[in-house]
């Protein structure tokens, strides 16, 4: 069983910056594959941005260029870099932690992007 912990999310203005980042607990944070998705109520969850064992990112196209995900496995945490943040990227942010056979979510944390 692994735990995830998400923060960083708040409430920043168009064009704004934030930080959110995912801790887990567990000694074998390596051996799993890494992402960020996000939903908005009454729709379905989707993928933001994820990164590999290997440190292979891919990233929705709605977020290329203005998102950066990144993990220090050393400390046992993924972080998500929002850049240029729209009012359209608010949501509530979730982390996801994937082995071969399982996978994990964190509780999630809201990002409103307001002005």
């Amino acid at each position: 069983q692994v735990t995830l912990v998400e923060s960083g999310g708040g409430l920043v203005q168009p064009g704004g910056s934030l930080r959110l980042s995912c801790v887990a607990s567990t000694r074998i944070f390596s051996i799993y594959a890494m992402g960020w998705y996000r939903q908005a109520p009454g729709n379905q969850r989707e993928s933001v941005a994820r990164i590999s064992t290997g440190g292979t990112t891919n990233y929705a196209d709605s977020v290329k260029g203005r998102f950066t995900i990144s993990r220090d496995n050393a400390k046992n945490t993924v972080y998500l870099q929002m850049n240029s943040l729209k009012p359209e990227d608010t949501d509530v942010y979730y982390c996801k932690a994937e082995s071969v056979t399982q996978g994990y979510w964190g509780q999630g944390t809201q990002v409103t992007v307001s002005s």
